[in-house]
């Protein structure tokens, strides 16, 4: 009886330590890589540590002085051995730098087709909106098997985006947008946290992932109440803010036409080329003096203090849509 209660209570304690995860779920197509990755570089580590105080403690075995009036035999340089621990750490750390760079860009490097998704994050949330209009906030609903590209900046101190199911982590400043994308592969609910220290509620900066078939999601985007899209409520607010008077699409107004300026070089007036991105429209709606272009006065006031940052992302978002060949069909 008491051989059964101590194999019982092995058995309990074995399954109690395999259900401790050692590492957060996998649930996107780089997760497994970075995984890898992870693995080797514990491995790398684990060995070197266990070689190093393997060596150390022998050397202090075999070596010890033995009497005060010993001395220690002269030693000579050996440059195989001097080689060998200059060359191997050197190729480790090239497969490391290869491995871990090859990562990087294929993670910086979203898909043409990957949907854009805009987060803000504010002491102490986040705040998500998708370009057809739902706005979440701590939630972030997706489709399964479909790259989400997230687009995002921070209204007030630095914050971090940090999906552990995902392994993708990327900072939200003030002032500027980073991006990072992922495409899950797993149906199911997954941690987001903020990864910076951001203030007193940092601990509570949390939310969640929620992966969804296309056909929930496709109910779940229809299902709210009805609401516009990005691009329709930065129309409304180009127009509320008087931006319709300058920026006129035939060209005619005091400023540039933007109908399909979105993804263009542009020359500035000190002969700079700029691309036209997410970064240098937000640049010229909160400080425009900063971008002057040739043939146009610098007559365009600033909006900072006057709109926020979500607004900020719902008029370039109309801006970007300006470009699209349907728009300008349809005159708007």
């Amino acid at each position: 009886m008491l051989t059964g209660l101590m194999q019982s209570g092995f058995t309990n304690m074995a399954a109690a330590v395999a259900a401790i995860p050692i590492h957060p779920t996998s649930a996107s197509t780089i997760s497994d890589s970075v995984d890898h990755l992870y693995y080797f570089l514990t491995a790398i580590t684990l060995f070197f540590t266990f070689g190093i105080f393997t060596t150390i403690f022998y050397f202090m075995v075999r070596f010890r002085r033995r009497s005060p009036d010993e001395q220690p035999a002269d030693t000579k340089t050996h440059m195989a051995l001097e080689l060998t621990w200059t060359i191997v750490p050197t190729l480790i750390t090239v497969v490391i730098f290869v491995w871990a760079s090859s990562l990087y860009f294929e993670n910086s490097r979203p898909p043409e087709a990957a949907t854009e998704v805009f987060v803000v994050g504010k002491q102490w949330m986040w705040h998500i909106q998708h370009p057809e209009g739902p706005r979440e906030i701590n939630e972030l609903h997706v489709p399964v098997n479909a790259p989400i590209k997230i687009t995002m900046t921070s209204d007030d101190v630095i914050h971090d985006f940090y999906i552990p199911a995902f392994r993708v982590k990327k900072d939200a400043v003030p002032g500027r947008y980073t991006s990072i994308w992922f495409q899950a592969t797993k149906i199911g609910t997954y941690h987001i946290f903020c990864a910076q220290y951001c203030g007193a509620d940092h601990a509570e900066m949390i939310g969640w992932v929620y992966v969804m078939s296309p056909t929930d999601y496709a109910a779940w985007l229809s299902g709210g109440a009805r609401s516009e899209s990005m691009a329709q409520t930065g129309e409304r607010l180009f127009t509320q803010f008087g931006c319709i008077t300058c920026h006129v699409a035939d060209n005619t107004g005091r400023g540039p036409s933007l109908v399909g300026l979105y993804g263009k070089p542009e020359k500035l007036r000190n002969g700079d080329m700029k691309l036209v991105d997410e970064a240098l429209i937000r640049q010229a709606i909160v400080t425009p003096n900063s971008i002057i272009l040739p043939n146009y006065p610098p007559i365009m006031p600033t909006f900072q203090g006057q709109i926020n940052e979500e607004q900020v992302l719902q008029l370039i978002a109309y801006v970007k849509s300006l470009g699209t060949e349907e728009r300008k069909t349809n005159g708007k």
